[in-house]
């Protein structure tokens, strides 16, 4: 049995895939995914977050400035973005 901390599912909830809404003020959309990619809608305040930083560094590396969807596409498991981002 897989016990799950109460607060990430908290935080889980927030960032749940957001595909058909306008992104609020105070956040931006990410993708997210290694082979099907899903958008993400996150707090400005992420980018302060050395992990968060890290995360961009690798898409810079992948991506450069050319992504594929058209938006900031970050190269990680949807998993490993979640550990990241309820770790803040």
């Amino acid at each position: 049995m897989r016990i799950v901390n109460p607060h990430k599912q908290t935080i889980r909830r927030a960032l749940f895939s957001l595909e058909n809404t306008i992104v609020p003020k105070g956040h931006f959309a990410v993708y997210v995914g290694e082979t099907e990619k899903k958008r993400y809608v996150v707090p400005i305040s992420y980018l302060k977050h050395a992990s968060f930083q890290n995360l961009l560094s690798q898409a810079e590396e992948e991506f450069g400035f050319d992504h594929p969807t058209g938006g900031l596409t970050i190269p990680c498991s949807e998993e490993a973005f979640m550990d990241i981002t309820c770790s803040f």
